[in-house]
């Protein structure tokens, strides 16, 4: 009998020449003139410095308040063909994951400010259009910021403060901790783009409280680490997480949580181009609400269920392990496939340097 053709490795290869992973790893060109870590101190009027108080690599910068809680600063641009092609989405987009970065630390959004450039009225209005829904939708105060109207092309960037009580962070994952992944399905496809569109057609309330749950999840003391799925993907931000907190990770790709069938889902055993565009193009997707979360194996069972009380798919995908290898498996059994996605002892991901093979615990 003929072996059946591999599957997993050509998809990870693809996954890693994608424009997700390509853009994500330009922040090591950045990350690599900045200071690594500043912890400001504290007198009874407020902090010494204006430092952030954990290192560069997380989803918000944190400002530690006299009081015991966080403030969180989340900025984000986006890519000008995006702008220009659907401003209406990308003024909503630019919003949404600016939120999702907050909810990702375990915090609750305040207050949103922008910065816009247009080359005609028309595209400035539909950015702000787009920004004002999102913000009405999560409930989140559209106070202002920068706007230019003869600008030569359309871009926008948009920050978000919020409040943490306690953080969720990039750093905090450990040895044995269950790798999760949570999203919600309830969407559909954003034309031919990899945008799971689960946002801007739900009720309001049930956005709040969505995403308010990572809060929650922090505040009971379930979940210290975590990131938002972003424009790298899941598997892209898992890579992200395990590089931050200096770990490797085993992978059970089937495990993921997927589109329906009617949504053009072909399952993961589907072979063929057709079929790998449709798995590369969920595992390169921005979900709308989706996060990957390392939590202790106890706690497991009931961060996974707090999510489908809520209707949100929530499913364990791995195991955190020490080391610097990130391996996956597809499949069971004597028709398994494994393949590994990224050694960071080889290349950095964000990290401007390889990671040593003995470094094996988070800062």
């Amino acid at each position: 009998m003929r072996a059946p053709s591999p599957r997993l490795a050509p998809l990870l290869q693809a996954l890693r020449q994608g424009r997700g992973f390509a853009h994500k790893r330009d922040i090591a060109q950045v990350l690599a003139r900045l200071p690594e870590s500043l912890a400001p101190a504290w007198t009874g009027s407020g902090p010494t410095g204006l430092s952030t108080s954990v290192p560069n690599g997380d989803d918000c910068a944190v400002l530690p308040q006299a009081d015991g809680s966080h403030l969180l600063l989340a900025i984000e641009g986006l890519m000008p063909d995006f702008v220009q092609r659907q401003p209406w989405f990308a003024g909503y987009s630019a919003v949404l994951v600016n939120l999702s970065d907050v909810a990702a630390m375990g915090g609750r959004p305040l207050a949103v400010v922008d910065a816009l450039w247009s080359a005609e009225p028309a595209t400035a209005e539909a950015l702000l259009d787009g920004m004002r829904a999102a913000c009405q939708r999560y409930g989140v105060p559209l106070l202002g910021g920068h706007s230019n109207l003869r600008a030569p092309s359309a871009q926008l960037a948009v920050a978000v403060l919020g409040r943490a009580q306690r953080l969720i962070s990039s750093f905090a994952a450990r040895p044995g901790d269950r790798l999760l992944m949570a999203v919600d399905l309830r969407g559909h496809w954003m034309g031919d783009q990899p945008f799971w569109n689960a946002s801007t057609e739900a009720p309001p309330a049930r956005l709040q409280a969505d995403l308010a749950l990572l809060a929650e999840l922090a505040e009971a003391g379930l979940c210290q680490a975590g990131k938002d799925i972003s424009m790298a993907g899941v598997l892209g931000t898992l890579l992200m997480l395990l590089e931050c907190s200096r770990q490797g990770a085993q992978l059970q790709l089937d495990a993921l949580p997927h589109p329906p069938a009617e949504a053009g889902w072909p399952g993961w055993a589907a072979t063929g181009p057709e079929a790998q565009a449709a798995q590369l193009r969920w595992l390169s997707a921005f979900p709308s609400h989706g996060f990957v979360l390392a939590v202790a194996p106890e706690q497991a069972a009931e961060v996974i269920a707090r999510f489908q009380a809520r209707e949100l798919a929530c499913a364990d995908i791995g195991q955190v392990r020490a080391g610097t290898a990130v391996d996956v498996t597809l499949g069971e059994g004597a028709q398994a496939e494994h393949a590994r996605l990224w050694d960071f002892a080889s290349e950095g991901f964000l990290q401007p340097q390889p990671r040593s093979a003995g470094a094996g615990s988070a800062p």
